[in-house]
């Protein structure tokens, strides 16, 4: 079996989530940390960017006013406001086997993972194939390398399933997002747990109110949180449990609980500073 890092990190800043992400992936690329699964959350709620997505999409009086922040994401694809979710992020080496091969392959391996873990919390869900394009993924240029058909007239995340997400009654119940660089494979994606989907319009730019209200009455017709589906409110930490044991069944994968080095938390506290608090990143398209 293979033996992977799992991570619990406590919820914090969009700013800090990204870095701690890169900062692993570094340390994994030079031998010093384990392939990683990290579990984690959002405080205070962020609107995360594609890589390639244009800051002009967001209202930031809007976003302001909520109480909001922003972060560009290393991975492609469009907007997602994180909160009441659970978020995962799996970083390791392109040579390792659940991460090799192309795009597709190892994000169905994951799918298959994802697919297990949100079966046992008790949702008839499926996974969702060849329907256009697959979740944005971002090369080791910085460009999209993937989904060439992907255009951002629409901005948000969660009202487009991509190939091998997971949708239950047709609804897109989690978005994911790979970047593969030369340090390796990072993956993140979101759970949404609760709470109502269509606030992300109120972060993003339309051009009047009407548009607003009809992207979140469409949105909630495209998307779905565990809490609609069940009815009844998920904890973070079943939802953790189960991703746990749905990338140990599927994928055979032995965990040994961990925290991060002092070197990859020095890192990210870099990476805060100079790349992702930073406008020349966040605000750079």
């Amino acid at each position: 079996m293979n033996t992977w890092r799992l991570l619990y990190t406590p919820p914090s800043t969009g700013a800090w989530n990204m870095a701690v992400d890169e900062a692993i992936l570094e340390h994994i690329y030079r031998g010093e940390s384990q392939p990683t699964l990290r579990l984690y959350a959002w405080n205070p709620p962020c609107l995360s960017l594609g890589h390639a997505q244009p800051f002009a999409d967001v209202d930031m009086a809007r976003l302001k006013a909520n109480g909001w922040e922003v972060v560009r994401r290393l991975t492609g694809g469009r907007a997602i406001l994180h909160t009441d979710e659970l978020t995962y992020s799996v970083a390791g080496s392109a040579e390792e086997p659940i991460l090799a091969g192309g795009v597709l392959e190892s994000y169905n391996r994951l799918a298959q993972a994802l697919l297990y873990a949100v079966r046992e919390l008790g949702l008839h869900v499926e996974i969702k194939e060849h329907v256009g394009h697959a979740s944005s993924v971002t090369n080791s240029t910085g460009g999209e390398s993937h989904a060439k058909s992907v255009t951002y007239v629409n901005p948000i995340c969660f009202e487009v399933p991509s190939t091998y997400e997971i949708t239950v009654h047709g609804k897109k119940l989690i978005g994911s997002a790979q970047a593969r660089k030369k340090e390796g494979v990072l993956q993140h994606g979101s759970l949404p747990l609760k709470g109502d989907l269509a606030r992300i319009c109120q972060a993003l730019v339309f051009k009047d109110e009407a548009a607003r209200e009809n992207a979140a009455r469409r949105l909630l017709t495209r998307a779905a949180t565990v809490e609609s589906v069940l009815g009844v409110e998920t904890a973070w930490e079943t939802a953790a449990q189960v991703f746990v044991k749905g990338f140990e069944a599927q994928l055979g994968i032995r965990f040994q609980r961990g925290e991060m080095s002092r070197s990859e938390s020095k890192r990210a506290e870099e990476l805060v500073r100079e790349k992702y608090a930073n406008p020349a990143w966040t605000e750079r398209i």
